[in-house]
């Protein structure tokens, strides 16, 4: 087997839900960082890209029918380039990148692509087909854009609560308060608004053509943890999670060019990184926020390292009381943990969020000169992905 290796990435800023990017289409997204993250290794004929694997998580509207084909279609990838679309929720994207990973390291590709989009402003509302013909009576529209729809009835209720009840309940169990949830999500935003100002995000995020966006839309930079203090609860009364707290609705895409080692020639540049292992996790799906603990901890045992070789952690802030919860678990210091801004400030396209923590974590790292990262998020229905990077920039 040889090794996989990140050459270039690329997203798109993060739009707000209704905002800048909602008049985008999912699939013109994805075609959009496409085309800019191949413009970045130009030396590389796009005829020689071997598969391109995409993460969505909604699919339900105009990202339907394998949004990946028809975004590398859109994108004027010859048609010869293949193209698949998967999806592991808040994860899809980052499980794109290790499915392509994976196909490197077997040697059944040298150059893919792979990331992700999500459009939560543009989800539809679906109604199920009735189950006779010309029922009476009314039915109920579902929205997808985030959360379960239609759900099993033979699922156990404790399974299916929502997405911020589930982390109530994380809360409760390990004494999280809302103080440090609040401070939590104030760095995020005080760190985020600085790496903007820094250009740390320059060579990381393209505007979508036509639009006029040019950072991250949710940012808040005037965010303390007493202005955040109140807001009130958003999911249960006199609860901890609030709107300020959690990752916002998005819209917005990324991607990433990943070779062999033998591909540096075809690509035309030196790599980034190195894959270097994947960890994945499951558990009871109302435990989806620590998820993350353990995938890490695997990634990193099949790594060879432990927690004190890691120079930089990129966490997907799904809520402010999960990532903490993370953190205490790893027992790492939480000053290398999105010291960048996380998604409560960044955003959180589901389908893209893996890419972009993947691409923040290979940048931090190149520019500290730390060896090795990891990159973690965690996933609806219990679960939980991690990759670990080597720097070799």
């Amino acid at each position: 087997m040889t090794y996989s290796y990140i050459f270039a990435a690329d997203r798109t800023p993060f739009g707000r839900l209704g905002g800048a990017l909602s008049g985008v289409r999912p699939d013109n997204l994805a075609a959009a960082v496409l085309t800019s993250v191949l413009a970045k290794v130009p030396a590389l004929d796009p005829a020689a890209v071997d598969d391109v694997v995409w993460g969505c998580a909604n699919q339900a509207g105009e990202d339907n029918r394998n949004v990946g084909r028809m975004a590398a279609l859109l994108a004027g990838l010859p048609t010869s380039v293949a193209a698949v679309t998967v999806n592991r929720l808040c994860g899809s994207s980052l499980d794109a990148v290790i499915a392509a990973s994976r196909t490197l390291e077997t040697g059944d590709a040298e150059v893919v692509v792979a990331g992700g989009v999500e459009s939560m402003s543009r989800a539809p509302w679906v109604l199920p087909k009735p189950e006779r013909a010309f029922p009476a009576g009314n039915t109920t529209a579902y929205s997808t854009t985030l959360g379960w729809r239609l759900v099993n009835d033979r699922m156990p209720t404790a399974w299916t609560v929502s997405l911020g009840e589930a982390n109530e309940a994380l809360g409760d169990r390990l004494a999280i308060s809302r103080e440090r949830q609040d401070a939590f999500a104030a760095r995020s935003h005080r760190l985020a608004h600085q790496a903007w100002e820094d250009c740390f995000y320059a060579n990381l995020v393209t505007p979508v053509p036509g639009t006029t966006l040019d950072r991250d839309e949710c940012i808040r930079a005037d965010s303390t943890p007493d202005s955040l203090a109140k807001l009130r609860s958003a999911f249960r009364t006199g609860g901890t999670i609030t709107a300020g707290n959690a990752s916002p609705l998005n819209d917005g895409a990324s991607a990433v060019v990943i070779g062999t080692e033998k591909a540096a020639g075809v690509i035309g540049t030196t790599p980034i990184a190195r894959i270097a292992s994947r960890g994945v996790h499951a558990l009871d799906p109302q435990d989806f926020g620590i998820a993350p603990v353990e995938a890490a901890n695997k990634a990193l045992k099949r790594a060879g390292i432990g927690w004190g070789d890691i120079g930089a952690i990129e966490l997907n802030e799904a809520f402010a009381v999960q990532a903490i919860a993370c953190v205490d678990a790893w027992g790492v210091d939480p000053g290398l943990v999105n010291a960048r801004g996380g998604a409560i400030a960044l955003g959180h396209p589901l389908g893209a969020s893996g890419g972009r923590v993947l691409a923040t974590l290979a940048e931090r790292l190149r520019a500290t000169n730390q060896r090795w990262g990891v990159a973690a998020i965690c996933i609806g229905v219990g679960q939980g992905l991690a990759v670990v990077l080597e720097n070799v920039s």
